[in-house]
């Protein structure tokens, strides 16, 4: 699977921290209570709303791969933050 430049680039310069980086990404994912799909879409919610575009390609493929459907990837990417909140107008 592609990863982006930037994180080519940090397992290139760094292999020991990413190997390590790599292991708590995984013992985080094995001690979850969710399930692999919705820790999937939960976590392209939070890269773009953080702007973080460059893992979005990668992340989708992660969610798609784990079940996730295509309006499930777009509902998680273009979540609206006030959802939740009553609106009062």
């Amino acid at each position: 699977m592609n990863v982006s430049p930037a994180f080519q680039a940090f397992a290139q310069e760094a292999p020991q921290h990413q190997q390590a980086w790599s292991e708590a990404v995984q013992a985080l994912g094995a001690a979850s209570a969710l399930d692999d799909k919705t820790a999937a879409l939960a976590y392209l919610a939070v890269m773009a709303a953080a702007r973080l575009d460059s893992g979005l390609p990668f992340h989708v493929k992660m969610a798609k791969m784990h079940g996730a459907t295509r309006d499930e990837v777009i509902s998680a990417v273009l979540i609206e933050p006030t959802n939740n909140v009553e609106k009062t107008y």
